[in-house]
């Protein structure tokens, strides 16, 4: 019956028009679920197709950024001789740095894979003063490709002061099958990775991605976890230099502890690798507190000067 006009519905008929209605919708609800599930396989299989090519996009558009001169000798010489001339002492002003476990890792065979947390630009110097001047000269720092090499000239800056390489943040160069990442280890480079993807932001550890241990994996290399505590404190995100401690009377250094864990062998399950390095993350568990790495070396016959331990 139409609506409107000289007749009107009564509540009885209006009733059985709303069960009618009711009674088709619920006939017909199962092959629109069956159509909507269709289309939503359908979906997922073609994202399943184009992964593959994805990821060779991603692998290949940041091998493209890659800059292989920051790895040749005089790139090493520069870099080792501004991270004890200029990274080192500016650091000092800024935080007393102590570092653990260095035993754990002073006899590891070259290439490793290193993995730490992350809450600032500051980790990457951090860590890098605190390994062994022999892991540190073959070591490359994974980067994000979006943030430090849209611009050439930072791209060029970092490449030489950190050695870093580009990694796209969304899967490109942590596969296996001739990415620049894969070639590095090849050729006897270690790889510090950043599992989290991107500086935390407050307490805790972030999301621990797969990457790294399916890069371990894949080399059978071990991999090596990090935590490092108080860089945040000393150059939180978004601030573009550390900063010192307001006291009364005069500023002071922040504390900032580096802790190397035992080595995790490689295995086929990618996740009881990560499982490990989360829990190291977390609980923060190393060896007996000891000076930094630079004391120590100097103080057995070896190393170069570096960062002091003493704190204010």
């Amino acid at each position: 019956m139409p609506f409107g006009g000289d007749q009107k519905l009564t509540a009885e008929q209006l009733r059985e028009r709303v069960k009618d209605a009711a009674l088709e919708a619920a006939q017909n609800a199962p092959q629109r679920a069956r159509e909507l599930s269709d289309v939503a396989i359908e979906a997922a299989r073609e994202a399943a197709q184009n992964a593959p090519e994805r990821v060779r996009e991603l692998r290949k558009a940041a091998a493209q950024l890659d800059l292989p001169w920051a790895r040749s000798a005089p790139a090493r010489w520069v870099r080792e001789n501004f991270m004890r001339f200029v990274l080192n002492p500016v650091m000092d002003y800024y935080a007393a740095r102590r570092s653990d476990g260095y035993e754990k890792i002073a006899a590891l065979d070259e290439p490793v894979i290193l993995v730490a947390n992350h809450a600032s630009h500051m980790d990457t110097p951090v860590i890098l003063s605190a390994l062994p001047r022999k892991l540190r000269k073959h070591t490359a720092v994974a980067a994000a490709a979006d943030y430090f090499y849209k611009n050439k000239i930072i791209a060029s800056i970092v490449s030489l002061i950190f050695n870093t390489v580009p990694l796209d943040r969304k899967g490109g160069g942590l596969t296996k099958g001739g990415s620049h990442l894969d070639k590095l280890l090849n050729d006897g480079w270690n790889l510090l990775l950043y599992p989290e993807g991107t500086r935390k932001h407050g307490d805790g550890v972030g999301r621990i991605r797969r990457g790294a241990a399916v890069l371990a994996s894949e080399h059978n290399l071990p991999i090596v976890p990090i935590r490092v505590s108080g860089t945040a404190e000393a150059m939180p995100p978004g601030q573009a230099w550390p900063k010192r401690l307001r006291g009364r009377l005069f500023s002071r250094r922040h504390r900032i502890h580096v802790s190397f864990g035992e080595p995790i062998r490689p295995e086929a399950d990618a996740t009881a690798m990560i499982e490990a390095v989360q829990h190291f993350f977390e609980s923060g568990e190393a060896g007996p507190s000891s000076r930094t790495p630079y004391v120590r070396r100097r103080s057995s016959g070896g190393g170069s000067d570096g960062a002091r331990a003493d704190g204010e």
